[in-house]
């Protein structure tokens, strides 16, 4: 275990600390961490689903981290990160999945990708998500990466009117192509979105985005997952400094 951040939560009785998630036995935590969240939960169509775990061929080639809550032992959020040199190994990077990405080898410096972040019901706040940052900030001051870039899903359940008028102010404030274009491959079925709708934009994709990340096209529909990914990417030295202490040194 790689004990780099404690943080007491809203509750006084909650402790939570980040960790690195080493071996089978923690691996499986995070499997089935994401099993009840994706599938349980949003209704995903997961190819293992048959043993109450979410696993793909990419776990193997990925580093795992999670925040644990050292009260119950139970493992409350995780995320995996592949950086480009495990990308070159399989043969791409996961988002490359969903989309295609123009200008991607044209950036300079280390690249890591982050997916599969999900967070326990009970524990979606500010401070499990801090955590979760301080071990992400780690892996980036060790291994020097420049950039950070993933997908951030929006739920489809609704048939997409959030993900929709999400997107139109995601457009307006945090649309940036410039250092890469992300052209999905299954985009968004035309809709027209009604005016009155009131949006409330997904916690983790809210985070990136205070974080500084911008969106670099328009989003992918992943139909197993049954939601909008957007393609996000967040250049190391252009952090928010409101949100950079928790990337520490690597700013």
């Amino acid at each position: 275990m790689s004990q780099i951040a404690r943080i007491r939560d809203t509750a006084p009785e909650r402790r939570l600390q980040a960790e690195r998630l080493l071996g089978p036995a923690a691996l499986r935590e995070a499997q089935t961490l994401r099993f009840r969240v994706f599938s349980d939960e949003l209704k995903a169509k997961l190819k293992s689903a048959e043993h109450g775990l979410d696993e793909d061929g990419y776990d193997a080639y990925c580093e795992h981290i999670g925040v644990r809550d050292l009260n119950s032992g139970q493992l409350v959020a995780t995320t995996r990160l592949l950086d480009h040199s495990a990308a070159q190994r399989i043969g791409h990077f996961y988002s490359e999945e969903e989309f295609n990405l123009h200008g991607l080898a044209n950036l300079q410096g280390p690249l890591l990708e982050i997916g599969r972040t999900c967070v326990d019901p009970a524990y979606r706040n500010g401070g499990t998500i801090a955590v979760l940052w301080g071990e992400l900030a780690e892996v980036l001051n060790q291994g020097n990466y420049r950039y950070l870039m993933g997908c951030a899903s929006i739920p489809m359940q609704d048939g997409g009117i959030q993900a929709r008028a999400i997107m139109q102010r995601l457009r307006e404030r945090y649309l940036c192509t410039e250092h890469l274009r992300a052209e999905p491959k299954n985009p968004l079925p035309a809709q027209e979105v009604p005016s009155n709708v009131i949006t409330e934009m997904p916690p983790l994709l809210k985070a990136y985005m205070r974080l500084g990340a911008r969106i670099c096209g328009e989003p992918c529909w992943d139909e197993d997952f049954q939601v909008a990914d957007v393609f996000i990417l967040l250049k190391r030295d252009e952090l928010c400094p409101r949100y950079a202490r928790h990337f520490k040194a690597a700013v």
